[in-house]
């Protein structure tokens, strides 16, 4: 048996079957001692090895791949390998060590070499990497956010998807820990429940909470944690899940927003509300249900509909089937036919009307009933007052346009069947304007009332007076036997109404003008003969004049002035006619001025040529307002540039006609205006009307959408005096709402008008709408409004429009 040069005297046996291969290799790297185990593994016998070279033995593949540790024994320095060996046809995955010997003078004179065949650890190791490749490639490309946390709570390890959902880069990430990235307070839910995995009290814990992102808005997270512990069951790290549920709780918010808004509106309406299940049992009752039935929503719940909402026949008594019946029964809605009872749980009743429908879930299906129904003996005389305020002009209590129609077709009906004339007197009162621009728009609505108190003493008893527009009204004269009756009424009328007086207005001199036209022989229908009677009327006033005229078929008068507007609308902007006035914007309890709306005015050599009322429906009528309002947007934005310049930063608003807002190129216009100009688009305000937005589906919706994205302000003109309804204004991106003058001219002294006005106000501020409330004249009238809420006010009150360098000498001034 080979042995071991002189040195250590080892035990042969343990040597010789010791698992690992040991040599020793003389200075000339030949064997001097062999093992046994090299029979096993390289299936030669090791005696034979002795005093051949390595190189010879192992081959020089093997040789090659371990010559950089055995270099380094054969220079005196301990070395290893850890590679593969092909031996005996087979790959092997051995680590060896190398060991210099050195003789007495210090020099190597041999290694000692020892080898362990590692191979089925290799193949763990290989199998254990490739297990973590294809773990952490899952992890690093999940879809959701993960992470790997220290018991610290310190980030070890994170994935695309958490850097993005909280917007930093790796890098920084894992500078940070849990801490930094938790909202504070969900921070102490969070470590409890991450105390709770450490302490073994739970494997894991799923938790919804805000996270912080680097721009500092929180993210809603669902996050999943587990906690990976080592063989000995000390913890190694945390597992994190984190899915961004943002947009839900968006949505949830809103809905709970909803919900609270449908429940307030409920509870606040004038109107009962029942609702029930299919089987017609219910659900709630409102507060004012409770009051009318006698039964509170906790009582009446999961009871019939019939042993709560008893109605009985107001002429014979007898019990009146339930509409909801009906209602569900055929999916629509009905309505209680008659007069109804609804009795009250302590026996006395009431007469109510109602209405009935099936409430669907989302795929159309019925799942409940609702009856909402009110008190008709309490709010008929409302009822009948607001059927007449629809038909009547709020102003003077005339019959308005609409009634004018209706009256005039009966009129022309009669007189028809009776071979009789009939006549239509139209009314002006010539540059009224004058006394509004001059003593206010309220001393004009108190000259207004006392011009039509004027009139009326001299009507006959049979003649219609209707208020039209503005300062026009209409006089009807359903019959008469010769057109001079006509006559004869137009001068007794002209006489009366300029002799119109109002205490504190003195030297007023009214002059009006009247057009007459005669049913049958100017025209056979009621919109040709008013048609011809504003047309005399135009004649009228195109000469300056006042007095009354009859039309005449020659006369093109009318058409002619607006043909003559026309011309010279076209030659307005070339000759720099057209001009913008500021009227300002008060901020309702400071009194600074916090805006500006531009207004058009047309002038030349410094005397006003026509109105807005004249040349903006000229405009409108003929496509000439896309050009003016192009140039009307630009002007405005340039001097709000200015003021921006100057250190004010006063928001300037701008009406759009509906032909502008409508265009195609409406929004490229905009765009334009706003880079061309500088403006912060934060200080532009597009003024729409309510019929613009409301009309025009969901291109108008996405309009206004991509309006609001560049920043620019949205306000609803003359809010109140068209359909709009608040309950679709929240689906539209718009910022204000203006309440318009008829409202506001109203508040003192109509109480009706102040408790609509202040709903509005109300409402709008609910749904976190700007208020701006125009025609505001007194001090009482700003109270009012002040005090319901209105954010802004705008009126003769706090000053006329002007031109922009009287407007900026106001800026400084205190509020």
């Amino acid at each position: 048996m080979p042995t071991l040069p002189d040195g250590p005297h080892w035990p042969a046996k343990l040597l010789h079957g010791a698992p690992a291969l040991l040599t020793y290799l003389d200075a000339e790297q030949r064997f001097r001692y062999v093992n046994d185990t090299h029979r096993s593994w390289l299936g030669i016998d090791p005696a034979e090895m002795i005093g051949r070279r390595l190189i010879d033995v192992v081959g020089a593949d093997n040789y090659e791949r371990a010559r950089v540790a055995l270099e380094q024994a054969y220079a005196g320095r301990l070395a290893s390998y850890e590679g593969e060996l092909h031996a005996n046809g087979e790959r092997r995955y051995a680590h060896g060590n190398f060991q210099p010997d050195f003789d007495a003078a210090g020099r190597v004179c041999g290694v000692f070499t020892a080898l362990i065949d590692i191979t089925e650890r290799h193949q763990l190791e290989l199998q254990l990497h490739e297990s973590e490749r294809r773990f952490f490639s899952a992890f690093q490309h999940a879809a959701i956010g993960m992470a790997l946390t220290g018991p610290d709570g310190r980030f070890l390890r994170v994935n695309a998807a958490l850097c993005q959902m909280l917007g930093y880069d790796e890098e920084a990430l894992l500078r940070l820990g849990i801490a930094e990235v938790t909202h504070p307070d969900d921070m102490a839910a969070d470590a409890e429940l991450m105390m709770q995995l450490l302490t073994g009290q739970r494997e894991n814990y799923q938790l919804e909470k805000r996270n912080l992102h680097q721009d500092g808005h929180v993210v809603y997270i669902q996050l999943s944690v587990s906690l990976v512990r080592d063989d000995d069951g000390a913890p190694l790290y945390f597992v994190s899940q984190a899915q961004d549920i943002s947009q839900r709780k968006a949505f949830e918010d809103a809905l709970h927003r909803e919900r609270e808004l449908a429940e307030v509106t409920l509870r606040s309406i004038g109107d009962a509300v029942i609702t029930t299940d299919p089987q017609l049992r219910i659900n709630s009752l409102n507060p004012i249900a409770e009051a009318m039935t006698g039964w509170s929503s906790e009582e009446a719940q999961g009871r019939p509909v019939e042993e709560v909402f008893r109605l009985f026949d107001a002429v014979h008594g007898e019990p009146v089937a339930n509409p909801l019946h009906v209602a569900i029964g055929q999916n629509t809605i009905v309505d209680l036919a008659g007069r109804t009872l609804l009795r009250h749980r302590h026996g006395f009743d009431t007469p109510v009307e109602d209405s009935s429908a099936p409430i669907h879930d989302h795929a159309g299906n019925v799942i409940g009933g609702v009856l909402v129904f009110h008190d008709v003996s309490e709010t008929r005389a409302l009822a009948l007052k607001m059927i007449h305020l629809t038909q009547h002009d709020t102003l003077t209590g005339l019959p308005n346009r609409s009634q004018l129609h209706e009256h005039l077709a009966q009129a022309l009906a009669i007189a028809h069947r009776r071979q009789q004339r009939a006549a239509l007197l139209y009314i002006d009162i010539h540059q009224f304007k004058r006394i509004n621009d001059q003593h206010g728009h309220a001393a004009g609505d108190r000259v207004l009332r006392a011009f039509v108190a004027q009139l009326q003493r001299s009507l006959p008893g049979d003649a219609l007076l209707s208020r039209h527009a503005g300062d026009e009204f209409v006089v009807v004269l359903p019959h008469m036997d010769s057109v001079g009756e006509a006559a004869s009424l137009a001068q007794v009328l002209l006489n009366q109404g300029e002799q119109t007086q109002v205490d504190g207005l003195t030297e007023l001199g009214l002059h009006v003008g009247i057009g007459i036209s005669v049913y049958p022989d100017d025209a056979p229908d009621p919109e040709s003969l008013l048609q011809h009677a504003e047309t005399a009327l135009a004649a009228i006033r195109g000469q300056g004049l006042h007095g009354y005229r009859f039309f005449t078929p020659s006369m093109n008068e009318r058409t002619r002035a607006r043909r003559g507007i026309e011309a010279a609308l076209r030659q307005a902007l070339p000759r720099r006619q057209l001009s913008l006035h500021y009227q300002p914007k008060i901020d309702a309890r400071s009194g600074r001025i916090v805006g500006a709306e531009a207004l058009l005015r047309w002038y030349a050599k410094g005397q006003e040529l026509y109105t807005p009322d004249q040349f903006i429906p000229v405009a409108e009528d003929t496509g000439l307002i896309l050009s003016i309002g192009t140039w009307v947007l630009r002007q405005a934005c340039h001097q709000a540039r200015l003021w921006q310049q100057q250190g004010h930063r006063i928001p300037v608003s701008v009406n759009v006609s509906p032909l502008q807002f409508q265009h195609a190129d409406f929004l490229d216009w905009l765009d334009e205006v706003l880079e061309e100009s500088g403006l912060d688009a934060g200080l532009l305000e597009l003024e729409l009307t309510e019929r613009m937005v409301m009309s025009g589906g969901d291109a108008t919706n996405a309009l206004l959408q991509r309006i609001r994205q560049r920043g620019v302000r949205l306000s609803l003109d003359d809010f109140g005096t068209g359909y709009c309804s608040l309950s679709y204004l929240k689906h539209f991106p718009i910022d204000a709402l203006k309440i318009d003058r008829v409202f506001v001219r109203d508040v003192i002294g109509d109480p009706d008008t102040a408790t609509i006005t202040g709903a509005i106000i109300a409402m709008a501020r609910t749904l976190d709408k700007l208020v701006i409330a125009e025609g505001v004249e007194t001090e009482e009238q700003a109270a009012f409004l002040r005090q319901a809420g209105c954010t802004q006010l705008q009126g003769f009150l706090f000053g006329a429009p002007v031109p922009a360098a009287e407007l900026e000498q106001r800026f400084a001034e205190p509020g």
